[in-house]
């Protein structure tokens, strides 16, 4: 593991691998262990031929934290994907995030075109546009004294997560509350990149896949069948198709 400094924070990455880049920015309450290194998408991807980086988000894994929500905005955090780039000497990435990891990814799409010459944005359809519901009490399960109080059964889910994960839940609560911008239908439109966007066909959070890929002019969905949330993410399905969507799509 190594770090770079970029808007104050301290960032953990990995870099292995020889080819063309793949960027891969994980999930709310993730790190890049828990997103892409346990699931085996780096083993897949550097086996594939590609040279793979991931990175702990701020407030996520062993990257540096803050409590301060507005540190938060996917915004921000884009601007460290693409200063990660930067600091790597690497003009342009195929660039693939999972949940809160794909509206960072298309936010990077957005602000720093020219590094992202395709998306692959996982476990996140529609809400992207339309929002993923009210996610507030998450940010009061991540905060409980007693896990046992806590009654929302999604903030139960991420607050069980958390816990595994041995994260600092006050970050992520921080985070929680500002990571959420929507990005409207005719910014979506304006991704111009090759996009793939897949999602479970049992997953409660994302929203449509090809409601989303329909507002890109070069995007196509993907569903992974029989998976939600959080099972979608290692499906060997979702990883042949991405592997074919990186071939289709060379830098």
């Amino acid at each position: 593991m190594q770090f770079f400094h970029h808007d104050g924070f301290d960032l953990a990455f990995i870099d292995q691998g020889e080819g063309e880049p793949v960027l891969l920015i994980h999930g709310f309450g993730s790190s890049h262990i828990v997103n892409w290194v346990t699931p085996g998408w780096v083993k897949t991807l550097t086996e594939a031929g590609y040279r793979a980086i991931a990175f702990d988000n701020r407030g996520h894994g062993a990257s540096s934290k803050s409590y301060e929500p507005e540190d938060y905005r996917a915004q921000k955090m884009a601007g460290d994907a693409a200063a990660l780039l930067d600091h790597l000497g690497i003009p342009r990435a195929h660039v693939m995030g999972y949940s809160m990891g794909a509206r960072i990814a298309a936010f990077m799409a957005l602000d720093y075109p020219s590094k992202v010459a395709t998306l692959i944005l996982g476990g996140l359809g529609e809400g992207m546009v339309k929002g993923v519901g009210d996610w507030d009490p998450i940010a009061d399960a991540l905060l409980a004294e007693d896990p046992s109080s806590i009654t929302h059964p999604r903030g139960k889910m991420f607050r069980t997560f958390a816990d595994q994960t041995r994260s600092d839940r006050q970050a992520l609560a921080a985070c929680i509350r500002t990571s959420r911008d929507l990005i409207g239908a005719e910014e979506v439109a304006g991704i111009y990149q090759p996009t793939l966007v897949a999602v479970g066909t049992t997953d409660d959070i994302a929203g449509s896949p090809s409601k989303l890929a329909e507002l890109m002019p070069h995007g196509e969905a993907f569903a992974i069948e029989g998976r939600d949330h959080m099972l979608s993410v290692g499906d060997r399905t979702f990883k042949k198709r991405a592997l074919a969507f990186l071939r289709e799509h060379p830098i």
